[in-house]
């Protein structure tokens, strides 16, 4: 029997208006890392210091030796989990909360009011008292694919090489340790290193949205001075943005709109700065800007542009939509299609959960579930035949 499609409407943006619903600060509890061949490191290894780069640097340098990393490989929420695990090992119980995701799934959700080109489908399913959220990987190769397709306009860099430009950007402003312990040899050949963007410093925290309690994790590109040990509100944390220096007012009103996730990534994960490079249409890095994340909407509401009230609010309604609805295990599809006014939500698998939970997860928490001598509610139990093969 089909499971009913359940809708939310997104338009008009007004609906969602006025006080900012609530929003826990975000705590880091956790972080993980990828090393350069993007293997999971269950800890800081891959934290770099912010150090401003070279005004004039060209960001097409290296494009040609640019380690780029393999995104066919569906790689789930596995990292996220492991990290989780993790956790609760050192806490001896289960981390409660209402959502665990990428913080790429909750920008696409929170920026729902004012973009509308780009569509997304995400899937989810319910257990223990979880929705877990990831991206739905076949929809994001289609569309990649679809991407790849149109012709750059003569005489304009690809689209390959305009994405090149955020790494190469990150990698000039980028130190393995603090200035004062890198050697001055390191820093001045910064524009000659080659760019790899597998290698990841991943920030996982605690949060709250409305009444919706969250986990995300997602990565952090740098840190400003130096890194408190977990669980923490209060890191230097910084986000490196690369953006077209603004020449005219429609230049200005694109950087503009650039800026609702540019906030919406740091603002999530709690990063309190973000450092824009802007460039020229070529990719010459003409200066810095250091904008403080909380600043940000109140800069472009002034202007008339976005609302960052509206897009918290939102989340707290699409959040609290998503718990009315993924109420069951199986799996949910989440669904916004490009300029539609709603999100979708329906279930495509019955049980289960699909490969969004990793088999080591749900084993854990199962371990867990039975307590340290495989007591349940008091009684000795043996996982059953079910619990045991665990959908993965």
């Amino acid at each position: 029997m089909d499971t009913p499609t359940a809708t939310l409407p997104i338009h008009p943006p007004h609906n969602w208006s006025g006080p900012s619903a609530p929003m826990k600060r975000p705590k880091e509890i956790a972080c993980f890392s990828y090393t350069p061949s993007h293997e999971y490191r269950p800890d800081a290894s891959g934290l770099r210091y912010y150090y401003p780069p070279r005004l004039g640097a060209d960001l097409c340098k290296g494009f040609e030796t640019f380690e780029k990393l393999d995104e066919s490989q569906d790689d789930h929420l596995d990292s996220l989990l492991k990290t989780i695990v993790g956790v609760e090992r050192e806490r001896g119980g289960k981390v409660e909360v209402d959502v665990v995701t990428w913080r790429g799934m909750m920008t696409k959700l929170l920026a729902c009011p004012f973009e509308d080109r780009d569509g997304f489908e995400m899937n989810a399913t319910f257990y223990q008292g979880t929705i877990f959220i990831e991206e739905n990987h076949e929809y994001k190769v289609q569309r990649q694919a679809r991407q790849s397709r149109f012709q750059t306009a003569p005489g304009r860099p690809s689209q390959d090489m305009m994405s090149y430009w955020g790494y190469k950007f990150e990698t000039l402003s980028l130190l393995p340790d603090t200035w004062d312990a890198t050697s001055r040899e390191y820093i001045e050949g910064r524009e000659d290193q080659i760019v790899n963007n597998a290698a990841q410093y991943c920030s996982v925290v605690q949060t709250g949205i409305g009444d919706t309690s969250l986990i995300i994790g997602g990565e952090v590109d740098a840190i400003w001075d130096s890194k408190p040990p977990p669980p923490t509100s209060s890191t230097n944390f910084v986000e490196l943005k690369t953006s077209l220096d603004p020449s005219s007012p429609r230049d200005l009103q694109t950087f503009e709109r650039k800026l609702l996730k540019f906030w919406l990534q740091s603002f999530l994960l709690g990063v309190p700065k973000i450092i824009v490079g802007f460039r020229s249409a070529n990719g010459i890095l003409r200066r810095l800007e250091e904008l403080e994340t909380a600043k940000i909407p109140g800069i472009v509401k002034k202007r008339g542009g976005w609302d960052g009230n509206v897009a918290v609010n939102f989340g707290a309604g699409v959040l609290s939509f998503l718990r009315e609805t993924v109420v069951s295990e199986g799996v949910w599809r989440i669904r916004r299609k490009e300029k539609s006014g709603v999100v979708e939500c329906w279930k495509v698998e019955e049980v289960g959960h699909g490969e969004i939970l990793s088999e080591e997860f749900i084993n854990w928490r199962i371990k867990l579930a039975l307590g340290p001598e495989g007591e349940v509610n008091g009684e000795s139990e043996a996982p059953s035949e079910e619990q045991e093969g665990g959908e993965a």
